[in-house]
């Protein structure tokens, strides 16, 4: 059996930028009283504050819990009464100032430079540099119609890559880009796990919703580790409840 259940998050376990709903809060609940969880997303720890840990169900033993915001590049854990970071790898001024420039003048060759946007549309998280297309705080259906073929952050991406060739640009929730150190990824973020948990990646299982070629998920997949392809939350909810039924509590 496995020893950890790891998870995307938006699309995964929650809406874009939702709180994690009462159902899904409790079934991880009750799957941290039997194995460890991890939670890997391009968010930064802020966001998985308010999506996440908020959740959590008083009394689950959120010490098994393991958080990894910006692709894996942190990771925090529940430690002496609070949540403390373990590691980031943060880019340098120099490095995030290249990228920015890159992500303008991106903008300006792909014509996406004067759309419509709700809040910031390239957020700095330290250790990843996330474009937005129509900002940070656009709502969900937006954020849907907008690029729902991937041509426009696909088009993005290949003009980031060339001005950024020591970079990763990587394709990340509905709306957008993630820019980090070269070879950073959620297979990348699954093998940190393993070093940090002591826990091989052969006991490990990674639950996502965008498993398919090009998909942010997907690079678990082609590393060869255990995957389990979700639809929706409400798949999500399926397999959790099948795992919940089929684990002991330890």
């Amino acid at each position: 059996m496995k020893k950890l259940i790891a998870f995307d998050l938006d699309g995964t376990l929650a809406e874009s930028k939702q709180k994690i709903g009462a159902d899904m809060a409790g079934l991880l609940g009750k799957l941290l009283d039997r194995v460890a969880v991890a939670v890997i997303s391009g968010g930064d720890w802020p966001q998985f504050e308010k999506q996440v840990i908020a959740a959590i169900p008083p009394g689950a033993p959120v010490e098994y819990l393991f958080i990894m915001p910006t692709t894996g590049t942190k990771l925090y854990r529940f430690e002496a009464d609070r949540w403390h970071a373990i590691y980031a790898e943060i880019f340098e001024p120099a490095e995030r100032d290249h990228i920015l420039h890159a992500i303008d003048k991106a903008l300006q060759t792909a014509g996406l430079a004067d759309e419509r946007i709700w809040g910031e549309r390239v957020e700095d998280r330290g250790s990843q540099i996330t474009f937005s297309g129509l900002g940070q705080e656009a709502p969900l259906d937006a954020k849907k119609a907008w690029d729902p073929d991937f041509a426009k952050r696909k088009a993005l991406q290949v003009s980031l890559r060339a001005a950024l060739p020591d970079l990763s640009v990587n394709i990340g929730g509905s709306t957008s880009l993630d820019i980090t150190h070269a070879g950073i990824d959620k297979a990348y973020a699954m093998r940190r796990l393993s070093e940090h948990s002591g826990i091989g990646t052969a006991d490990m299982m990674f639950l996502g919703d965008a498993i398919y070629p090009g998909g942010n998920d997907d690079a678990v997949r082609a590393a060869g580790m255990d995957t389990l392809k979700v639809r929706d939350v409400e798949e999500t909810i399926t397999a959790v409840s099948a795992m919940v039924a089929c684990l002991a509590v330890r």
